[in-house]
């Protein structure tokens, strides 16, 4: 299968982004960022705050309530070398909520930073805890491409992975921003209603709700709905190939719940989603609902969407209400109140929007997969949006100002 979307030339989605454009640190107060509105064509803009002016009457807005977590681990040789430990995701045990539960050991795929200096060896740590010091233990198992499966062990019979990332992790803030973590980014850097921690990127399009603007929300009858991806290292990945087939899209972990997935059936055609990551699990729960129609009993490994799967004309035939109905008999069927699963789904022009009606985002990267899901939103039109936000002073990136696209 080769379709005109994956002969799409990744230098067809730049455009000069000066470094002052973007936003190193956010504004003291979130909700009182930009915000681009697009509809029909036009582009105006407001304030955050005002947000609630302009979502269509009987919207559900969908959030995705991840939790940033401090996965660079920091260690010392005994030579002075120092090697950081960036943990990707958890393979042993390959739950998110078990892995931080652990005691004792874990294993995880990570990045390893100065690793020429690492040949061989455990790595050690002394991490304070409680008033009691802890020794984390690091071992290299083996090599996967560019990460490696790496075992944690710790000598504490009480002590969690949790508690350890916490004490001794330090938070990813995006590299684009070229400087360290400040304490401040430990709260500004997480949306206000996060709450399911895995990932190793904020789901920026949240960080300008404040519980203000949420209770206005509220307040207009608009609905909110919550759903969990896990926001992966990958996120930040540029398109290095001419056309985007060279791709590879990174795995990322899904969470929704089935009483959600039976509200958003019950809300298609007002579902405004809040971030690309929403956007691209509420557009993986189709494809999902389509993989159940002709496998009823597919495992959580058969149900993760690949890359390319969207733009095949036979997997694109049944209603979203159809798709969606698929999961929640699947879910009835085992007696489950979840469904987990990951998606690697690449959104870009050519792309069908099945489930999302609106998008509230932030701007993003030149020649990134986030611009070419904004462009298939958009109908190929992101260069207006673009142009405007840079001629009347817009913030960009993660810590920038907001847009929502209708």
């Amino acid at each position: 299968m080769t379709t005109k979307t994956q002969q799409i030339r990744i230098e067809d989605f730049d455009y000069p982004l000066p470094d002052e454009r973007i936003a190193k640190f956010p504004l003291p107060k979130r909700d009182e960022s930009k915000l681009l509105l697009y509809k029909e064509g036009k582009v105006s803009e407001s304030i955050f705050k005002h947000i609630t002016d302009y979502l269509p009457e009987g919207s559900l807005m969908v959030f995705n309530n991840t939790r940033v977590i401090q996965a660079r681990l920091l260690f010392r040789k005994e030579t002075g070398a120092k090697i950081e430990i960036f943990c990707l995701e958890p393979v042993e045990p390959h739950d998110y909520a078990l892995v931080f539960q652990q005691t004792g050991r874990c294993r995880w795929t990570c990045l390893v930073g100065n690793l020429k200096k690492w040949k061989e060896g455990a790595l050690h740590k002394e991490v304070l805890l409680g008033g009691e010091t802890v020794v984390l233990k690091a071992e290299k198992l083996q090599t996967c491409g560019d990460s490696h499966l790496i075992e944690f062990t710790w000598d504490h019979p009480t002590c969690t992975f949790a508690d350890l990332l916490d004490a001794a992790g330090v938070l990813p803030i995006p590299p684009y921003l070229n400087r360290e973590t400040e304490k401040s980014d430990l709260q500004t850097y997480q949306t206000v209603y996060s709450k399911i921690k895995g990932s190793v990127a904020a789901p920026t399009a949240g960080l300008h709700f404040t519980p203000e603007v949420l209770a206005d929300i509220d307040a207009h009858g608009i609905g909110r709905e919550e759903l969990t991806l896990h926001v992966g290292a990958g996120t930040f990945k540029p398109v290095k190939s001419e056309t985007i087939e060279g791709h590879e899209m990174h795995t990322e972990f899904i969470s929704v719940r089935r009483s959600s997935i039976e509200r958003i059936k019950n809300s298609l055609g007002r579902i405004i989603a809040v971030g690309t990551t929403s956007v691209r699990t509420l557009e993986s729960l189709y494809y999902m609902g389509v993989t159940l129609a002709s496998n009823p009993d597919a495992t959580a490994e058969e149900l993760i969407v690949q890359q390319w799967m969207p733009y095949d004309e036979m997997n694109n035939k049944l209603t979203a209400g159809e798709a969606l109905q698929n999961i929640l008999d699947y879910l009835d069927r085992h007696q489950a109140d979840k469904l987990v699963t990951a998606t690697r789904i690449i959104i870009a022009p050519g792309y069908e929007f099945k489930v999302v009606r609106g998008i509230v985002t932030n701007f993003h990267q030149p020649k990134s997969t986030l611009l070419l899901l904004i462009s298939a939103f958009v109908k190929g039109n992101w260069k207006s949006i673009y142009d405007y936000a840079l001629a009347h002073d817009f913030r960009f990136l993660s810590y920038g100002d907001s847009s929502l696209l209708l």
